[in-house]
């Protein structure tokens, strides 16, 4: 008789800088047996390279912590995002930041046990589905006038944050979605989109080049004129995208 196949583990990190709230997730996540503990972070630095190294598919990640807090965790890990992230806080002012910022879910402590549970229902809901269609995205929905609509996203020229919101730009229009610019980097097609600041996103297409502007640093310049700030953390990986710096047109 065969043993039924057992269903894949949820691979989770803890990150908190305060042992006590470290322990006291690590306690509610033992009653789960679906669940792999695969490491603790005391830093957000120490979160970096563990979450590259170990790629768990659910962190849980405290706000405020010194030097690198979670919002910086977030925005440097650029496409090694775990699945699912749920952060966790005493504090309840970071709650929409922490949404915008791609996060599945906000734990404001002290929590009780019922809310943890309801978080971490959803992050595993959040990973089945990802597991099951990892496919890149084709197509955004669209709300405009009372309508829906799909828009393909080979249409758009380039994508900026917008308080709550991200800001479709395809020609001389403009879409607002309820998308976070970090689900977005991580659903759209890499081969296809780059992201050039935290706050955006081109079609590596759309690209004509790059310009220095009056402070000394680099614009991306789309085909249509439109100049977007680059920031440095990102001309690595747009340099790498584009081909050598001698191939860019910088007039």
């Amino acid at each position: 008789m065969h043993s039924k196949e057992r269903p894949e583990r949820v691979r989770t990190l803890v990150v908190d800088d305060e042992p006590l709230a470290r322990s006291n997730l690590i306690v509610l996540l033992g009653l789960h047996p679906e669940i792999e503990l695969v490491g603790e972070c005391g830093s957000g630095a120490e979160a970096l390279s563990a979450i590259r190294e170990l790629k768990p598919s659910l962190v849980f990640l405290d706000v405020e912590m010194p030097e690198c807090d979670g919002f910086d965790v977030l925005e440097m890990l650029g496409r090694d995002l775990p699945h699912a992230v749920v952060f966790v806080t005493a504090y309840d002012k970071y709650a929409l930041r922490a949404f915008d910022a791609g996060a599945l879910d906000y734990l404001l402590k002290p929590f009780d046990n019922a809310r943890f549970e309801r978080a971490l229902d959803r992050a595993k809901e959040k990973i089945t589905q990802g597991r099951s269609s990892p496919r890149a995205r084709e197509s955004l929905v669209v709300k405009s006038a009372g309508q829906v609509s799909f828009l393909k996203v080979s249409e758009i020229d380039w994508i900026e944050a917008s308080d709550y919101y991200s800001c479709l730009h395809v020609g001389t229009k403009s879409h607002l979605v309820r998308r976070s610019m970090a689900e977005l980097d991580q659903e759209l097609d890499q081969s296809i989109f780059c992201r050039i600041h935290r706050s955006t996103i081109v079609q590596l297409d759309r690209v004509r080049g790059l310009k220095l502007n009056e402070g000394g640093e680099y614009d991306v310049v789309l085909n249509n004129g439109t100049r977007l700030r680059l920031s440095r953390r990102y001309r690595a990986q747009l340099q790498s995208r584009l081909g050598s710096p001698g191939s860019w047109s910088e007039s």
